[in-house]
């Protein structure tokens, strides 16, 4: 009994332990080469996405700027991390991605230096939104371009959306609007 005890509390214990990293407790690149200090996004709503600039799903940067633009005012933020892991989707540099996105799509919201989203050099924060050990909720593979990890106000994972769900589905919407 003792033992189931003690395994009872530490396994409570490792569980808070867990929950206390937050995206805020990352620093990255942006597009532009300078830190980024995920902790400057305090209390605000946070959609991760990894993006690819010559993917099917890439006309998606319309609507994650459409949901920028409709929701920034309301403590809400889009961060775009560009990343080739999937077919060779994004081949550009940062300049020629940030060149693609500003043209192309009139991208505003803020968008990050390219990084690994899956493998042995996948980037820690994307081992944190992806590994239910890191993050404390959920295992959640990155399964293709344009997947999306919804952050709360606290700088915790919530949910995420697959890759083919509109950035305006229920799921989103209903997530930043509670």
């Amino acid at each position: 009994m003792k033992h189931l005890i003690l395994a009872t509390l530490f396994s409570i214990i490792s569980t808070v332990m867990i929950a206390q990293v937050s995206l805020y407790d990352f620093k990255v690149k942006d597009i532009d080469g300078n830190d980024f200090d995920l902790s400057s996004l305090k209390g605000k709503k946070v959609l991760v996405v990894n993006v690819a600039s010559k993917c099917g799903l890439t006309p998606q940067y319309d609507k994650l700027q459409d949901l920028y633009e409709k929701y920034k005012d309301k403590n809400f933020v889009v961060i775009g991390f560009p990343a080739n892991n999937f077919n060779g989707q994004e081949p550009g540099t940062n300049e020629e991605i940030k060149t693609f996105c500003t043209l192309k799509y009139n991208v505003s919201f803020p968008m990050m230096s390219k990084i690994d989203v899956v493998g042995d050099k996948k980037a820690p924060l994307y081992r944190w939104l992806t590994e239910k050990s890191q993050n404390g909720k959920m295992d959640a593979e990155v399964q293709w371009n344009f997947q999306k990890f919804m952050i709360d106000e606290n700088g915790q994972l919530v949910d995420f959306a697959a890759p083919r769900e509109d950035p305006f589905c229920d799921k989103i919407i209903n997530w930043i609007e509670k």
